[in-house]
């Protein structure tokens, strides 16, 4: 009899590894999901709340005097910029911050994804459930199967840069866009396996047209001669 209970046991036992190791792989997938989910929500949540409306493109450029009244040179303040980029880092650092030692408030909600306050204040990081179902995307189970607990910590600190573009649009004129791209490591835990990972998240900064002098021809391509010629009518000062 014990010998029957010994081998039942470890068969269970044997039958439990092999079906979590099985599961292991689509775990750490379908985790890895839904951290960059909340992890770009919280990230869009710290901005939106706590920070001002996107920019006007006119507001974070200044005039560099040419000397010709038929140039116009502008260039990018960067003390705003500077700012605008440190505002935003540390808002992002704060709130991930603050939804590693369980303020829900920090955190998105998700009709999917049941948050473990308890287990995020006693040894921090982000822990919340989903359904077996869920997470093995077997519909026939529905919530009957045990709930899989997933955990993630952010690694190290929030890093950003500043990144611009500049797009030609219409006739001397640009549509310049400035935005702070912010990206966190996580490090990403399920049972017996876990994961490091990065989150991207894109923030809009300023965007807006910067417009230029209208010559008084215009042709597109090299070497090809105007056909139309728009007289000059501006008065002389």
């Amino acid at each position: 009899m014990a010998i029957f209970l010994t081998c039942f046991i470890l068969s269970i036992a044997g039958l439990l590894y092999w079906v979590n190791s099985r599961l292991t792989p689509t775990f750490l997938q379908y985790a890895e999901i839904q951290t960059t989910k909340i992890a770009s929500m919280v990230i869009s949540k710290a901005v939106n709340e706590n920070s001002k409306i996107v920019l006007d493109v006119n507001d974070i450029m200044d005039e560099v005097p040419s000397g010709s009244k038929n140039m116009q040179t502008m260039k990018f303040n960067t003390d705003i910029i500077t700012k605008k980029l440190s505002e935003t880092n540390s808002l992002v650092q704060y709130h991930l911050e603050q939804a590693e030692r369980g303020n829900l408030s920090s955190l998105p909600y998700l009709d999917d994804i049941e948050y473990d306050e308890h287990a995020m204040e006693d040894k921090g990081g982000v822990v919340f459930y989903v359904p077996l179902a869920e997470a093995t995307n077997i519909p026939l189970i529905g919530n009957l199967g045990p709930k899989i607990p997933i955990r993630f910590h952010v690694i190290g600190n929030v890093q950003s840069t500043v990144e611009s573009s500049i797009t030609e649009f219409g006739i001397n004129s640009a549509l310049v866009e400035i935005k702070i791209r912010i990206k966190v490591n996580v490090q990403i835990i399920v049972p017996l396996a876990s994961k490091m990972s990065e989150v991207e998240q894109t923030i809009p900064v300023a965007m807006g047209l910067v417009q230029g002098q209208v010559p008084n021809f215009y042709t597109k391509g090299e070497g090809i001669r105007p056909s139309v010629e728009i007289p000059n009518t501006t008065p002389n000062n």
